[in-house]
């Protein structure tokens, strides 16, 4: 083994034909990148700032509009309102039915969310961890279900609903609504129970356990944060949902929030309680707000779970 004094800066690099050359940036070139990385990060926090105010604004204004009168909404609209008008939520509240509505709603999500998460969870992990003929066809199924348009199934299941006598019911919306949820729900759980460790699994079925145990105390608590993101996707779109209770439940004691929201702006007609529509409005949206602002971190983490692995 030979030394030299010569310092290695001074030594000319011998390499081969096949040495790969490696190329040092000159402070232009890391200049230029730095300040084109500088333009971009600008753009794209202006377009989420433009974003943000699109989507906020709407939504302030709709909470500012509930505490004015029905004058002060058509004479000054973008005006703060001179005092709350607490009266225009009480009325909304009691006068409109809100009170029963909301409690309809509210019985009705939370049946059929708890449903549709449970059925859901179980079919999709069967899918994702059990190999049987048929698997992938029933898989596509559920896949193909997302493709297919609610409003083409109304008069079907309106007859099919009827001849069950569950038309007008509570259970009757539930079971429309959960059967509604799990193409969807099936198919994110799917996904997701297949990014779970198998070894854990099977450590459990080495210590005794049976299926259904390791299902509920094993894999179903790992999978918290795939069925908190889809549990908040199905609330929304079932908190929302207007055009299935329109047709199954149309007796007016049993309906749900968005069917009393249109009563409430088409009751008096070109005299609406606009004022009272705005608290009426405001009312449905608090509690999907609420909702996402709690969960919003095991939302992201559910819907990144699968890239992380």
């Amino acid at each position: 083994m030979k030394t030299t004094d010569t310092p290695p800066s001074e030594v000319p690099a011998q390499r081969g034909s096949g040495d790969p050359v490696t190329k040092t940036k000159s402070p232009e070139d890391k200049k230029l990148k730095s300040s084109e990385g500088g333009v971009l990060n600008v753009f794209s926090h202006g377009m989420l700032i433009l974003w943000a105010i699109l989507v906020v604004m709407p939504l302030l204004w709709a909470v500012m509009t509930s505490f004015k009168t029905d004058g002060d909404i058509f004479g000054s609209p973008w005006s703060l309102p001179d005092k709350l008008h607490f009266e225009n939520w009480s009325r909304a509240w009691s006068d409109a039915h809100m009170s029963d509505y909301f409690l309809n709603t509210i019985v009705v999500v939370a049946c059929s969310l708890v449903g549709t998460l449970v059925l859901g969870s179980m079919v999709a992990y069967v899918l994702a961890r059990f190999e049987f003929p048929g698997r992938r066809f029933i898989y596509f199924l559920f896949v193909g279900g997302m493709s297919f348009p609610i409003i083409l199934a109304l008069v079907p299941l309106f007859f099919v609903m009827k001849n069950l006598a569950l038309l007008n019911t509570i259970q009757g919306l539930v079971l429309a609504y959960i059967a509604y949820s799990l193409p969807f729900t099936v198919f994110f759980l799917t996904s997701f129970f297949r990014t779970l460790p198998s070894s854990i699994a099977e450590a459990a079925f080495v210590d005794g356990a049976s299926h259904t145990r390791t299902f509920f105390q094993i894999m179903l608590p790992m999978a918290k944060p795939g069925l908190i993101s889809v549990g908040i996707f199905n609330f929304l779109g079932q908190w929302n949902q207007y055009m299935i209770p329109t047709v199954l439940n149309p007796d007016p004691d049993k309906r749900v929030l968005a069917q009393g929201l249109v009563e409430l702006a088409t009751s008096q007609g070109y005299k609406g309680d606009w004022s009272g529509l705005f608290a009426g409005l405001v009312m449905a949206m608090l509690p999907v707000l609420a909702a996402y602002i709690i969960f919003q971190r095991q939302v992201v983490q559910g819907l990144t779970a699968g890239a992380l692995k």
